[in-house]
């Protein structure tokens, strides 16, 4: 069975607009063809990226400019007879392999085994031997006319694969570096069809079980995407690569993107896809659309979708949230949201599979977050200040941004919780995260805060009276203990009456041993310590902590306060065991570089869980050996 008169009707599709039409009508329907619409875009992806000959003319292919005086801005024309023909090749192909009389089908929906048979007729059909992560191979018109695919293209090949033969039950799933597939009923069932990272393992047909249980990044401790239909379509879209080369993108598949994404977000198909409102967001940073939502309200959006869908575990959000600060040079919003990230990331494990947070992480700690306060650094010297207060009111806005940024305490605290966050992340895991390379720049940016601002910042660091994690009850088993949702507190935004710990004294030696903090118990490290919006901001709440950390439990779980012992400053609540070695390092009127290293690459400071044995039925032993072996 071919394509239906209804969507023959479109072609040929001329231009942007032809595009997005067909996709408009496609959405429309209970099941958009996920087939047809891979293959459409795959092939204006093809000649606009991959086989740029714009605007020389190919056997078959038609080009046409955008606008009428701008020759050089050309679209291919999409014709009907080619994405026929490719349409009924995949087609036939996985109705000719995929025998469904063999398969048992339950009211629940698919089986495993047949699951299991899609994803072997798509990987078969592979090339043996292909560089796997390389662009532009993510579309069912790069497997039919190229046999080639990257990772989470075979996850969307199968998906396709699986509603070509009707198995309407079997949808997408997606981490932020991953993709499986769930089946069966509300999606229950989950089945791997891909490979991960630079390994290549073959994993397919078993569950995620033990990625969730392990908390690791990749599988989001359960809090993954599980799509519909248009979320499919909206995970085609987002997979689009512009790129030409490593430098240069082509700014017709940029527009294309830019309005299936819109088109996508007006429908409200992108409400459950952070990702994907991210990536909206940028494009509309660089070439807004005069009419549409500002960038920041999207990312705001994205964070919100996080929190309210996925108990604020995804990452990316605040990532593209940071981002957006980034570019603009707002340096106070930028490093609260890389600290709001640091603060998700501090309940996960780090495993070698998780490398890509890993590396965006060390890429912000050591390369922007120094490059970033240098650049202050640089235009406040400029500006000529020396004092405080009326005289940065005379300045530029740019010089005064840069001067009040340094003088900020509450930069520096945002600073302190985005590593703080690293550091729980550590603990727990079967691998070190930080060596003396972090440590490097963590002390040069702690020195372009001059010590009265640091000073200003009150850490607290005091153990929270609450029983061992074995003994909490849960209404979640992945979690291990029962986390109601709160309103977030402004404990670490700014002074309260409950923020009662003095601060700290400055010190330029460590801690004695006798002197460090003792370990906070597993309830209640647990407890996030994310800073809550400022002013209008409306970033929102973070994952509901554990009870013990409202303002009026702190109120009674520390020293009663003495009349004059309330901060004037921000408050930071360490949860790392290294960054409460730190508390007197942190505020001391001279930076002790020695010191510092040598707390934040300790390894007698991490605590290292015992690894649970791995549940049968999951992939095997020998591959968590190796993987474990490997980091």
């Amino acid at each position: 069975m071919g394509l239906h008169s209804s969507q023959k009707k479109h072609f040929p599709l001329r231009g942007i607009d032809g595009v997005v039409q067909l996709f408009d009508a496609e959405l429309r329907k209970s099941e958009p063809d996920l087939a047809l619409l891979s293959l459409v875009l795959g092939f204006v992806e093809h000649f606009l990226a991959v086989n740029r000959v714009v605007p020389i003319n190919v056997p078959g292919v038609r080009f046409e400019p955008l606008e009428p005086d701008c020759p050089s801005s050309c679209f291919p024309t999409v014709e009907l007879g080619m994405i026929s023909a490719l349409y009924e090749r995949f087609t036939a192909q996985i109705r000719g392999a995929v025998d469904l009389s063999q398969y048992r089908r339950t009211a629940a929906g698919s089986s495993r085994e047949l699951v299991k048979k899609v994803s072997d007729v798509i990987w078969n059909s592979l090339s043996r031997s292909y560089f796997k992560d390389r662009a532009h191979i993510q579309s069912l018109f790069s497997l039919i006319t190229g046999t080639k695919l990257d990772s989470s293209g075979v996850a969307f090949a199968v998906v396709a694969a699986c509603q070509v033969l009707g198995l309407k039950d079997v949808h997408l799933a997606l981490s932020e570096d991953h993709a499986w597939v769930i089946f069966g009923k509300n999606g229950e069932e989950t089945a791997e069809v891909t490979w991960h990272g630079k390994g290549n393992e073959d994993r397919r047909g078993q569950t995620v079980a033990t990625g969730v249980s392990e908390k690791s990044w990749l599988y989001l401790k359960g809090s993954y995407m599980k799509c519909d239909r248009n979320m499919e379509v909206a995970f085609m879209v987002c997979a689009i690569n512009p790129s030409l080369d490593l430098h240069t993108d082509s700014s017709e598949l940029l527009q294309l993107q830019q309005k299936l994404l819109w088109l996508l977000y007006d429908r409200g198909n992108l409400d459950r896809y952070p990702m994907a409102m991210g990536t909206l967001a940028d494009l509309e940073d660089q070439e807004p659309i005069p009419g549409k939502e500002n960038p920041l309200k999207i990312h705001l959006q994205a964070v919100t979708s996080a929190q309210r869908h996925y108990n604020n575990e995804h990452i990316y959000p605040y990532m593209y949230l940071a981002g957006f600060h980034y570019r603009h040079r707002n340096v106070r919003d930028a490093l609260r949201a890389w600290a709001k990230a640091a603060q998700v990331m501090q309940d996960y494990n780090y495993f070698r599979e998780d490398e890509e947070i890993y590396k965006e992480f060390f890429d912000i700690a050591n390369d922007v977050i120094p490059n970033l306060l240098k650049e202050t650094a640089a235009a406040a010297e400029s500006s000529g200040e020396g004092g405080e207060g009326g005289e940065v009111a005379d300045k530029e806005p740019k010089q005064a941004a840069a001067f009040s940024a340094l003088q900020d305490s509450d930069c520096f605290a945002h600073l302190l919780r985005f590593y703080d966050g690293i550091c729980k992340w550590e603990e727990g895991s079967p691998t070190p995260v930080l060596h003396v390379g972090w440590a490097t720049y963590l002390v040069q940016s702690l020195s372009r805060f001059d010590a009265q601002v640091r000073q200003k910042v009150s850490i607290i660091t005091k153990e929270l009276e609450s029983q061992d994690e074995d003994d909490q009850s849960s209404d979640d088993p992945r979690e291990g203990r029962r986390r109601p949702p709160r309103r977030e507190s402004k404990l670490e935004e700014q002074s309260s009456p409950h923020s009662s710990a003095p601060p700290t004294s400055p010190s330029s030696q460590p801690p004695p041993a006798a002197a460090q903090p003792k370990k906070v118990g597993e309830g209640g490290s647990r407890r996030r310590s994310s800073q809550g919006p400022r002013g209008g901001d409306t970033e929102g709440k973070p994952k509901s902590p554990s009870p013990d950390s409202s303002p009026s439990s702190q109120h009674q779980q520390e020293a009663p306060p003495s009349p004059t012992s309330s901060p004037a400053g921000p408050v930071v609540v360490f949860q790392s065991e290294k960054m409460k070695g730190m508390k007197e390092l942190l505020c001391a009127a001279k930076v002790n570089s020695s010191a510092i290293k040598l707390q934040l690459t300790a390894q007698s400071q991490v605590q290292m869980k015992r690894q649970k044995s791995t549940p049968s039925g999951d992939y095997s032993m020998s591959f968590m050996k190796r993987q474990r072996k490997s980091l």
